[in-house]
């Protein structure tokens, strides 16, 4: 799998912040079920070293990767858990290193031009665009896509169902991450079933 494949995958790439392990699986089949295959589990809690791993052994369709991968130890760790792409939301030349070093495709965050521009020159053209609507959102993108055509993004932050046909309709723009469709309320209500219509509502974006 390449790092175009990650962009590819799904119009919509589930970022997942999971206080309890246990959910993990049954959350991710419920996406894998709604057409959102690849899942961005992010290490913002304690559980998710645990969750990525439990995903990568239990849920054959899923593609599990690991999201706010901020050092090399969060590389090494996410990688050794089964992650097979990785997200940060921004980036370093150390941490740049190290996810170049892991061989798994990777997204490495940015937020303005001239950080484009410098993954260009590390023979980087595909990005997370983060914080999406807080750094200017589709019009930002669209203004980038000129002098920038080679660049693509996956931009997370701030989108929503509604906003998200916006910034899939631009050129430069692979996918979009997002958390509608897994609700704080419902993963704590473990209504998977909801989790799995709201995801196949997303899915169904890429007409």
């Amino acid at each position: 799998m390449t790092s175009s494949s990650v962009l590819d995958l799904a119009a919509v790439v589930p970022v997942v912040v999971l206080e309890d392990a246990a959910d993990a699986v049954p959350l991710a089949r419920a996406l894998v079920a709604g057409g959102l295959p690849a899942i961005e589990v992010t290490l913002r809690t304690a559980a998710a070293l645990d969750a990525i791993e439990a995903i990568a052994a239990e849920v054959p369709g899923a593609v599990v990767g690991a999201g706010t991968v901020i050092s090399a130890r969060n590389v090494s760790d996410t990688v050794a858990a089964g992650a097979r792409f990785l997200v940060s939301p921004g980036w370093t030349d150390s941490l740049l290193d190290a996810m170049k070093a892991s061989e798994v495709p990777f997204l490495p965050g940015v937020s303005t031009t001239s950080e484009v521009v410098a993954l260009l020159e590390r023979g980087v053209s595909e990005m997370k665009f983060f914080p999406a609507e807080a750094a200017g959102g589709t019009a930002y993108l669209k203004a980038l896509s000129a002098p920038l055509p080679q660049a693509r993004f996956c931009p997370t932050g701030g989108i929503s169902l509604a906003s998200a046909p916006t910034y899939l309709a631009l050129p430069n723009v692979g996918c979009v991450g997002g958390s509608w469709m897994v609700p704080a309320d419902a993963v704590a209500a473990k209504d998977w079933a909801r989790v799995e219509r709201l995801a196949g509502e997303a899915a169904a974006l890429r007409g």
